[in-house]
């Protein structure tokens, strides 16, 4: 039997140590489910976390989005290899025009090409996603669509754009009718307004300070908008461990619609987490040689992690009102599937040599890299590789974000693969070299293709 005191206490005590202002965590394994709270929802009010409040789901968000594209593909309504230009007449994809090349697989995993952090708020009618879909003719092109994986925002909107198209309501409106209605989610929402119908929780900074900006444009809804409760979100993960049934016996996908969002679409290109993979929506890692899927989710200063093993049928899920809650989620999760399904989350191994310079040859890196959202500014110093992380754009004002200097130390001897952190307390992050079939010179860090800029 699920210990619902053990894991309260185990958050309470992982949470205080990560420094987490707020969290719930949820657990679903043979038919019984445990929730657990802590700290506070706002660090202002003092309002404690129970474990009906509402989080935000950030990514996770993308998972529902992918699951109506699936359902619309049962009901032969659309296809995998159907284009953007067949679903969405008329719409442009950047200046070289590829909406006749990308197909909704390309979309669903991430391959598309398109330069995909665009957080351009269009507003807060129904005609948000419409109109944010439109301003895409200028959004540039990274590379020929299916050719490698960098993750894209911009894929899922447009995947939400074609939902709302084939259904002639919004996706809001679409959520609700397809997922929401049919699942019995009563704490699940898109829109502030929604949301402080219940007990629903504000973003920190690392400091602990609440956020002045709540959510994401509601232009990037189908991307990222879900606000839920893990109740909420623990049901729609048994669909995916149900082979696409409801809890109240209705089908609501079809198993091959299920079989095939869980199945390897596209490597992930990030050395440290050998055999990653993305699905039609689902991540797929090697957790001690098992296949886990899963999810997270960042907004302001809010993140959220969903992990499935399909073997054992355990789900779990940790949403957070802090922007860094990495450590809460690798020490809670270790347990949690240690202890359910004899499996803990791989570790991101450091460097080899953690006080080690860069060689001679690194200055071959040096330079400016550039996407939509962030700027990649490297340099040497004393024989050092130095990277400078500013966040450009719409989001560098909903994060309030500054330019961050990091030490990029070497992985091994390849000469181009490298870790960063932040802190000595933060779990290391890949950051690799390459080049596209083109020959542009790229960065690869955070799942996203960052190309070199000439200059």
């Amino acid at each position: 039997m699920l210990n619902a005191a053990n894991w309260t206490n185990r958050l309470r005590d992982l949470a205080t140590e990560a420094h987490v202002t707020g969290a719930v965590l949820g657990i679903w394994h043979n038919g019984e489910e445990v929730r657990a709270a802590h700290g506070v929802l706002n660090a202002s009010t003092g309002i404690p976390v129970t474990i009906d409040s509402l989080f935000q789901l950030g990514s996770i968000t993308k998972l529902w989005t992918a699951t109506m594209i699936m359902q619309l593909v049962d009901e032969g309504l659309l296809t995998l290899d159907t284009t953007v230009a067949e679903a969405l007449p008329g719409v442009r994809l950047g200046p070289a025009g590829t909406a006749g090349q990308v197909t909704v697989q390309h979309l669903l995993s991430h391959t598309s090409g398109i330069d995909g952090d665009i957080f351009t708020d269009t507003g807060r009618g129904d005609d948000c996603v419409e109109r944010y879909v439109d301003l895409l003719a200028g959004a540039a092109t990274v590379f020929p669509a299916g050719t490698t994986y960098s993750y894209s925002n911009c894929g899922y909107v447009l995947l939400g754009r074609i939902i709302e198209v084939l259904d002639g309501q919004s996706w809001d409106e679409s959520l609700r009718s397809r997922l929401g209605g049919p699942l019995a989610l009563t704490k699940t929402v898109t829109l502030p307004e929604e949301a402080i119908l219940h007990r629903a929780a504000v973003g920190h900074h690392g400091s602990g300070v609440p956020v002045r900006t709540w959510s994401l444009p509601r232009s990037v809804g189908p991307a990222g908008l879900i606000t839920a409760t893990v109740a909420d979100l623990l049901t729609f993960a048994r669909l995916h461990l149900d082979e696409g049934i409801a809890p109240d016996g209705k089908r609501l996908l079809s198993e091959a619609s299920v079989a095939a969002m869980q199945a390897p679409a596209a490597a992930i290109g990030d050395f440290s987490s050998p055999g990653a993979a993305v699905g039609l929506g689902w991540r797929l890692s090697q957790w001690d040689g098992r296949t886990v899927i899963g999810h997270d989710g960042d907004t302001v200063g809010q993140s959220a992690y969903l992990r499935i093993d399909p073997a054992t049928g355990v789900a779990a899920c940790l949403l957070t009102n802090s922007a860094e809650s990495q450590a809460l989620y690798q020490g809670l999760f270790s347990e949690v599937f240690a202890d359910l399904a004899g499996v803990t989350v791989p570790t991101v191994p450091g460097p080899a040599d953690p006080v080690r310079v860069a060689g001679p040859d690194c200055t071959r890196y040096a330079g400016r890299y550039e996407r939509a959202s962030r700027r990649f500014d490297i340099r040497v110093r004393d024989g050092q590789l130095l990277l400078v992380v500013t966040m450009t754009g719409n989001l560098a004002s909903l994060i309030e974000s500054e330019p961050e200097e990091l030490v990029l130390h070497p992985a091994d001897d390849s000469g181009d693969r490298y870790m960063v952190r932040s802190r000595a307390a933060d779990p290391w992050i890949p950051v690799s070299f390459g080049e596209l079939a083109d020959g542009t010179a790229y960065a690869f860090m955070g799942g996203r293709v960052t190309p070199r800029v000439p200059g």
